[in-house]
């Protein structure tokens, strides 16, 4: 760092605030400071600067080892959102969702002495992980359970459900199948008490959820007995992979989708648009969760601790060629 101070003719302190991205330097000086830090080469020495300000450039994740497309969007999201803030990211991957793994991998992360800790904690052996640990860990939940006295972040689950159900109603049909995710996560949880919520509102028949584990497999087990049951005109479905099963059987056992009926899916995956039927489905926005996620760690660094702070994003229904209106004999 000297020798970039004396090769831009600037103070150590100046270089220091270029370094920091701090608002209160000259544009010229800026210009002159990173030239002279490309033409050295310069590059900052973290473990240097954690020793002098007690604080790392670096966050801890505590994520599951899922190849489920949400948890997986949600990873590169929060990968890319710490970039920018000028953030490396250590991932702690998980691969039983109990409380001593998740409590564990928080553990390895302090023991690296991370800046604060984001814990995705889809369910509720992973929230206890977190109810355990003590109260001045800069940390935010992802998909946690909001009764918990933490920052939490999380697609609204209700509202996306409440979307896809009612735009099913809209259509026409008499009411809406569900099939359902693991009851264990609170994104399963939160997408059938929206559901149900809607078809009481409108004042129709609620039908018994059939559960899946989120899998194309389990939907298409669902599907089968869907399949079988001529009253069946409309299904939400816990997520595209389910819904991608449930379609399958349908489609096997003579039931067209949307003639005979329609579907609807949660997560928006690459490949819902370009399935034989295209989609229909409600698209979470993880690039927002992951950025209010990163903000409520950074407020904790910054201000202290935040108790209670709940960012809740909506998702958005994106309306494809596997729903209409139910069919006129």
């Amino acid at each position: 760092m000297t020798d970039v101070a004396l090769l831009a003719g600037v103070s150590h302190q100046t270089v220091s605030r270029v370094l920091n991205n701090h608002p209160n330097v000259r544009e010229r000086t800026r210009v002159r400071v990173l030239a002279a830090v490309q033409e050295l080469g310069y590059r900052p020495n973290r473990a240097a600067k954690t020793l002098a300000t007690g604080r790392s450039q670096t966050l801890g994740v505590v994520a599951q080892g899922s190849t489920l497309f949400g948890p997986a969007s949600l990873l590169a999201a929060l990968g890319t959102a710490s970039s920018e803030a000028g953030f490396t990211l250590n991932v702690a991957i998980v691969r039983q969702l109990d409380r001593a793994s998740f409590q564990a991998a928080v553990e390895r992360h302090l023991d690296q002495r991370v800046a604060g800790i984001i814990v995705i904690a889809p369910v509720e052996t992973a929230s206890e992980a977190v109810r355990a640990m003590a109260d001045d860990v800069p940390l935010v939940m992802v998909d946690g359970d909001p009764t918990l006295e933490r920052p939490l972040v999380t697609v609204d689950q209700a509202i996306g459900a409440r979307l896809a159900t009612q735009h099913l109603l809209d259509l026409g049909h008499p009411t809406v199948w569900h099939v359902s995710g693991p009851p264990e996560w609170f994104d399963s949880r939160g997408r059938v008490a929206g559901w149900r919520q809607t078809l009481t509102d409108a004042g129709v028949e609620v039908p018994p959820p059939l559960a899946a584990d989120w899998s194309a497999e389990s939907g298409f087990q669902a599907g089968l007995l869907l399949s079988r049951m001529p009253e069946v005109t409309a299904v939400f479905a816990a997520n595209d992979h389910v819904a991608l099963g449930v379609m399958s059987a349908l489609n096997a056992h003579g039931r067209r989708v949307p003639q005979d009926i329609s579907i609807v899916g949660f997560d928006d995956v690459p490949e819902a648009a370009y399935y034989q039927t295209p989609l229909t489905t409600v698209r979470p926005d993880f690039d927002r969760v992951a950025k209010d996620a990163l903000r409520l760690v950074l407020d904790q660094l910054t201000n202290g601790r935040l108790d209670s702070s709940e960012v809740v994003v909506p998702p958005t229904l994106v309306v494809r060629g596997s729903t209409r209106a139910p069919r006129v004999d």
